[in-house]
């Protein structure tokens, strides 16, 4: 054992890391050739502080050291605290690592080897195919779109294990510049999905390998994606056709009027024929479901409806219709 790291230091095994580096700070700036001089010896000790500390502030390196230590120590038949050699014997020590009773160990080459052991573990673990996870999300649709089948194009955020520091926030003992010390990255993404007809509500639709990225030659995880179907406002379903009311002015319904109907092929213009009644219903063919090749109608029911406000000049307007009006809806 050609050198005691803790006697270097002038501290023991069980001194804490904070102790340790505390013995460090003081003995670097005790013996820095600024301080101490240029000379060879200076320059030597300095140099074999800054090594014990790099070894005894790691602590793997540490647990190998202080394998190998004791290792030596029970292999040379000496104490465990007994490392000290002096004149011939120590130059011949620390240029051989043989010691007086001709044992010889060499514990750069022990942890060396026990570094490579380990390195190889990990890449052998690390480099295991590993499949990415599966992401889950919701996409929303109304009933009609749900009969007749749509596509919906929906932007993604995505989130992987970061490819430069496989999520482990460290390259090197540093923190990794690719995702900012995160462990993981994250990008949007565009997926145009085609969702078929006759979809029943809180279906799934699987799309294979568009979830999380397998790491080292794994397979990606899938994206699936919910169905939710909601109820629609104002309309309501019979087989293929859609229903509708559709409230119109009393004044639309006497004179005539052209009113924009939002349709499944977007809006329609309805005529209102003059004279027209509460509760008559139009046909408009080819605007309801399409399923199966087949195309349903839209029917709208007319409901006059009476504003709830009105201008006084408005109210005056019917008075004097009241005045002139010469039928009566109530002969029948």
């Amino acid at each position: 054992m050609t050198k005691d790291y803790y006697k270097i230091l002038d501290i023991t095994e069980l001194s804490s890391q904070d102790e340790i580096k505390t013995a460090y700070r003081h003995l670097a700036r005790k013996w820095h050739p600024d301080v101490a001089g240029n000379s060879p010896d200076v320059i030597a000790r300095f140099k074999d502080i800054n090594e014990a500390y790099q070894i005894l502030s790691d602590r793997t390196k540490k647990a190998d050291y202080d394998t190998a230590r004791r290792f030596y120590s029970y292999a040379s038949g000496a104490k465990k605290s007994d490392f000290k050699t002096t004149g011939t014997e120590k130059k011949k020590s620390e240029k051989t690592g043989e010691d007086k009773r001709g044992f010889s160990f060499n514990w750069e080459e022990f942890i060396a080897k026990k570094y490579r052991e380990t390195q190889f573990k990990k890449e052998k673990k690390v480099k295991t195919p590993k499949r990415g996870e599966d992401v889950y999300s919701d996409i929303e649709i109304s009933i009609f779109e749900a009969m007749s089948g749509t596509s919906k194009v929906i932007n993604m955020l995505q989130t992987h294990i970061c490819p430069n520091c496989s999520g482990r926030k460290f390259v090197n003992g540093a923190q990794c510049s690719f995702c900012k010390g995160k462990g993981e990255t994250s990008t949007y993404k565009r997926f145009n999905v085609k969702i078929p007809a006759g979809i029943k509500d809180k279906s799934k639709i699987r799309l294979s390998g568009e979830g999380d990225k397998g790491l080292y030659g794994g397979a990606n995880g899938d994206l699936y994606l919910t169905i939710h179907i909601r109820e629609p406002k104002n309309y309501k379903t019979d087989g293929l056709n859609i229903l509708k009311t559709l409230p119109i002015t009393p004044y639309e319904a006497v004179l005539g009027a052209n009113i924009s109907v939002p349709t499944m092929k977007g809006n329609v213009s309805l005529k209102i024929a003059p004279n027209t009644q509460n509760g008559q219903k139009i046909r408009l063919s080819g605007c309801g479901i399409v399923q199966n090749n087949r195309v349903g109608d839209m029917i709208v029911t007319v409901e006059i409806q009476i504003p709830k406000t009105m201008t006084n000049e408005e109210i005056s307007l019917y008075k004097r219709l009241q005045e002139i009006s010469s039928t009566s809806v109530r002969e029948d």
